[in-house]
């Protein structure tokens, strides 16, 4: 999985795979779901994130494990 910040487009790609885009769905306005030939989701895009985020240049990564 790949994110990235486009701060000239002020924009979030998250890469979930790097599968071939089909398909492309706004779920909502200016949230962007790209989806492989098996319609599963390989990518999401956030437009305007400047003002979706409290801060698009910084993020946080956690692996959380369920203690069994």
């Amino acid at each position: 999985m790949k994110i990235v910040y486009h701060k000239d487009a002020d924009a979030i790609q998250i890469v979930l795979s790097d599968k071939g885009v089909v398909e492309s769905d706004e779920t909502h306005q200016g949230v962007i779901i790209d989806y492989d030939a098996e319609g599963n989701p390989v990518g999401i895009e956030i437009l305007d994130a400047s003002k979706r985020t409290s801060n698009p240049n910084m993020m946080e990564y956690r692996v959380e494990v369920d203690a069994a």
